[in-house]
Protein backbone atom coordinates (compact mmCIF):
# COMPACT_ATOMS: atom_id res chain seq x y z
CA UNK A 1 0.00 0.00 0.00
CA UNK A 2 2.81 2.39 0.92
CA UNK A 3 4.67 1.53 -2.27
CA UNK A 4 1.52 2.28 -4.28
CA UNK A 5 1.16 5.70 -2.64
CA UNK A 6 4.81 6.49 -3.27
CA UNK A 7 4.45 5.45 -6.90
CA UNK A 8 1.35 7.63 -7.26
CA UNK A 9 3.10 10.62 -5.70
CA UNK A 10 6.12 10.08 -7.96
CA UNK A 11 3.89 9.99 -11.04
CA UNK A 12 2.13 13.19 -9.97
CA UNK A 13 5.50 14.86 -9.39
CA UNK A 14 6.75 13.79 -12.83
CA UNK A 15 3.54 15.03 -14.50
CA UNK A 16 3.74 18.40 -12.71
CA UNK A 17 7.42 18.74 -13.61
CA UNK A 18 6.74 18.00 -17.27
CA UNK A 19 3.82 20.44 -17.22
CA UNK A 20 6.03 23.15 -15.70
CA UNK A 21 8.69 22.53 -18.36
CA UNK A 22 6.07 22.70 -21.11
CA UNK A 23 4.69 25.99 -19.75
CA UNK A 24 8.21 27.44 -19.47
CA UNK A 25 9.13 26.43 -23.03
CA UNK A 26 5.83 27.82 -24.33
CA UNK A 27 6.40 31.10 -22.47
CA UNK A 28 9.95 31.43 -23.82
CA UNK A 29 8.77 30.71 -27.37
CA UNK A 30 5.99 33.28 -27.01
CA UNK A 31 8.36 35.92 -25.64
CA UNK A 32 10.92 35.33 -28.39
CA UNK A 33 8.31 35.52 -31.16
CA UNK A 34 6.65 38.66 -29.81
CA UNK A 35 9.91 40.42 -28.97
CA UNK A 36 11.43 39.65 -32.36
CA UNK A 37 8.37 40.94 -34.22
CA UNK A 38 8.28 44.16 -32.19
CA UNK A 39 12.03 44.64 -32.63
CA UNK A 40 11.70 44.00 -36.37
CA UNK A 41 9.11 46.78 -36.67
CA UNK A 42 10.88 49.73 -35.03
CA UNK A 43 14.11 51.67 -35.62
CA UNK A 44 15.34 53.39 -32.49
CA UNK A 45 17.57 56.30 -31.48
CA UNK A 46 20.14 56.21 -28.68
CA UNK A 47 21.94 59.46 -27.81
CA UNK A 48 24.62 59.56 -25.11
CA UNK A 49 25.78 62.90 -23.70
CA UNK A 50 29.41 63.78 -23.01
CA UNK A 51 28.68 63.98 -19.27
CA UNK A 52 25.87 64.52 -16.79
CA UNK A 53 26.51 68.24 -16.45
CA UNK A 54 23.51 70.44 -17.15
CA UNK A 55 25.26 71.98 -20.15
CA UNK A 56 26.14 68.63 -21.72
CA UNK A 57 22.64 67.29 -21.15
CA UNK A 58 21.14 70.38 -22.80
CA UNK A 59 23.52 69.93 -25.73
CA UNK A 60 22.46 66.29 -26.05
CA UNK A 61 18.83 67.34 -26.48
CA UNK A 62 19.74 69.93 -29.11
CA UNK A 63 21.66 67.31 -31.08
CA UNK A 64 18.72 64.93 -30.72
CA UNK A 65 16.22 67.52 -31.96
CA UNK A 66 18.25 68.39 -35.05
CA UNK A 67 18.87 64.74 -35.95
CA UNK A 68 15.19 63.89 -35.56
CA UNK A 69 14.13 66.89 -37.62
CA UNK A 70 16.42 65.74 -40.43
CA UNK A 71 15.31 62.10 -40.16
CA UNK A 72 11.64 63.08 -40.24
CA UNK A 73 12.27 65.08 -43.41
CA UNK A 74 14.16 62.41 -45.34
CA UNK A 75 12.11 59.43 -44.15
CA UNK A 76 8.63 60.95 -44.14
CA UNK A 77 7.45 58.48 -46.80
CA UNK A 78 8.91 55.37 -45.14
CA UNK A 79 6.38 52.61 -44.52
CA UNK A 80 8.58 50.09 -42.71
CA UNK A 81 11.68 49.82 -40.57
CA UNK A 82 13.90 48.45 -43.33
CA UNK A 83 13.21 51.47 -45.51
CA UNK A 84 13.88 53.87 -42.62
CA UNK A 85 17.17 52.10 -41.80
CA UNK A 86 18.26 52.17 -45.43
CA UNK A 87 17.64 55.91 -45.63
CA UNK A 88 19.47 56.49 -42.34
CA UNK A 89 22.45 54.46 -43.56
CA UNK A 90 22.60 56.38 -46.83
CA UNK A 91 22.61 59.68 -44.92
CA UNK A 92 24.94 58.69 -42.09
CA UNK A 93 27.52 61.32 -43.06
CA UNK A 94 24.82 63.99 -43.03
CA UNK A 95 23.81 62.92 -39.51
CA UNK A 96 27.42 63.30 -38.40
CA UNK A 97 27.68 66.74 -40.02
CA UNK A 98 24.45 67.91 -38.36
CA UNK A 99 25.60 66.69 -34.95
CA UNK A 100 29.05 68.29 -35.33
CA UNK A 101 27.53 71.58 -36.50
CA UNK A 102 25.13 71.64 -33.54
CA UNK A 103 28.00 70.98 -31.14
CA UNK A 104 30.16 73.76 -32.63
CA UNK A 105 27.29 76.26 -32.74
CA UNK A 106 26.86 75.78 -29.01
CA UNK A 107 30.51 76.50 -28.29
CA UNK A 108 31.90 72.97 -27.86
CA UNK A 109 34.58 70.98 -29.67
CA UNK A 110 33.37 67.49 -28.79
CA UNK A 111 33.80 64.70 -31.29
CA UNK A 112 30.75 62.71 -32.31
CA UNK A 113 30.50 59.04 -33.23
CA UNK A 114 27.42 57.70 -35.01
CA UNK A 115 26.81 54.03 -35.72
CA UNK A 116 23.82 52.03 -36.95
CA UNK A 117 23.42 48.55 -35.49
CA UNK A 118 22.04 46.42 -32.69
CA UNK A 119 21.70 47.92 -29.22
CA UNK A 120 20.16 46.82 -25.92
CA UNK A 121 17.26 48.96 -24.71
CA UNK A 122 15.44 48.93 -21.36
CA UNK A 123 11.66 49.06 -21.15
CA UNK A 124 10.61 52.55 -22.26
CA UNK A 125 7.31 54.42 -22.17
CA UNK A 126 6.21 56.76 -24.96
CA UNK A 127 2.90 58.22 -23.86
CA UNK A 128 0.36 55.41 -24.23
CA UNK A 129 2.83 53.11 -26.04
CA UNK A 130 5.25 50.90 -24.09
CA UNK A 131 8.14 49.05 -25.72
CA UNK A 132 9.62 46.09 -23.80
CA UNK A 133 13.30 45.71 -23.05
CA UNK A 134 15.29 43.94 -25.73
CA UNK A 135 17.72 44.21 -28.60
CA UNK A 136 16.74 46.72 -31.28
CA UNK A 137 18.25 48.19 -34.42
CA UNK A 138 19.23 51.76 -33.60
CA UNK A 139 21.08 54.90 -34.63
CA UNK A 140 23.56 55.32 -31.80
CA UNK A 141 25.04 58.78 -31.20
CA UNK A 142 27.98 59.24 -28.82
CA UNK A 143 28.92 62.83 -27.96
CA UNK A 144 32.45 63.47 -26.68
CA UNK A 145 33.39 60.95 -23.99
CA UNK A 146 29.82 59.58 -23.96
CA UNK A 147 29.76 59.26 -20.16
CA UNK A 148 26.47 61.06 -19.59
CA UNK A 149 22.87 59.96 -19.37
CA UNK A 150 21.17 58.35 -22.33
CA UNK A 151 18.24 59.46 -24.43
CA UNK A 152 16.23 56.55 -25.82
CA UNK A 153 13.45 56.91 -28.34
CA UNK A 154 12.06 55.65 -31.66
CA UNK A 155 12.89 57.06 -35.09
CA UNK A 156 10.49 54.78 -36.96
CA UNK A 157 7.66 55.08 -36.45
CA UNK A 158 8.32 58.52 -34.88
CA UNK A 159 7.53 58.22 -31.16
CA UNK A 160 10.08 60.69 -29.79
CA UNK A 161 7.72 63.63 -29.50
CA UNK A 162 4.60 62.60 -27.61
CA UNK A 163 1.92 65.19 -26.88
CA UNK A 164 2.95 66.28 -23.37
CA UNK A 165 -0.52 67.57 -22.48
CA UNK A 166 -2.26 64.25 -23.21
CA UNK A 167 0.57 61.71 -23.04
CA UNK A 168 -0.75 60.21 -26.28
CA UNK A 169 1.22 59.10 -29.33
CA UNK A 170 0.03 60.73 -32.61
CA UNK A 171 -2.44 58.64 -34.61
CA UNK A 172 -0.14 58.54 -37.66
CA UNK A 173 2.60 56.86 -35.63
CA UNK A 174 0.15 54.39 -34.14
CA UNK A 175 -1.17 53.53 -37.58
CA UNK A 176 2.35 52.75 -38.80
CA UNK A 177 2.86 50.48 -35.80
CA UNK A 178 -0.44 48.70 -36.50
CA UNK A 179 0.56 48.10 -40.10
CA UNK A 180 3.84 46.47 -39.05
CA UNK A 181 2.62 44.42 -36.08
CA UNK A 182 0.10 41.67 -35.50
CA UNK A 183 -3.02 42.68 -33.55
CA UNK A 184 -1.90 40.91 -30.37
CA UNK A 185 1.54 42.48 -30.52
CA UNK A 186 0.11 45.96 -31.03
CA UNK A 187 -2.36 45.45 -28.18
CA UNK A 188 0.51 44.24 -26.01
CA UNK A 189 2.36 47.56 -26.28
CA UNK A 190 -0.66 49.88 -26.42
CA UNK A 191 -3.26 48.45 -24.03
CA UNK A 192 -1.29 47.90 -20.85
CA UNK A 193 -4.32 48.91 -18.78
CA UNK A 194 -6.04 45.66 -19.81
CA UNK A 195 -5.38 43.09 -17.07
CA UNK A 196 -4.77 40.08 -19.34
CA UNK A 197 -2.62 42.05 -21.78
CA UNK A 198 -0.72 43.67 -18.91
CA UNK A 199 0.08 40.20 -17.54
CA UNK A 200 1.41 39.06 -20.92
CA UNK A 201 3.50 42.23 -21.21
CA UNK A 202 5.01 41.56 -17.78
CA UNK A 203 6.03 38.08 -18.93
CA UNK A 204 7.73 39.55 -21.99
CA UNK A 205 9.36 42.29 -19.91
CA UNK A 206 10.70 39.87 -17.27
CA UNK A 207 12.15 37.41 -19.78
CA UNK A 208 13.74 40.14 -21.90
CA UNK A 209 15.23 41.90 -18.85
CA UNK A 210 16.62 38.55 -17.69
CA UNK A 211 18.16 37.89 -21.12
CA UNK A 212 19.78 41.34 -21.21
CA UNK A 213 21.12 40.87 -17.69
CA UNK A 214 22.75 37.58 -18.64
CA UNK A 215 24.52 38.76 -21.80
Amino acid sequence: MKNFKRLKISRIFVILTLLAIFILISAISYVDAVSNNISDSVFRLHVIANSDSEEDQTLKLKVRDNLLEYMNAIAKDSTNKEDAMRIASEHKNEFIQIAEKTIRENGYEYTVNIQIGKADFPTKYYGDITLPAGEYDALKVEIGEAKGKNWWCVMFPPLCFVDVSTGVVPDDSKQELKQNLKNEEYNLISKTDDREISFKFKIVELFQSWKLGNK
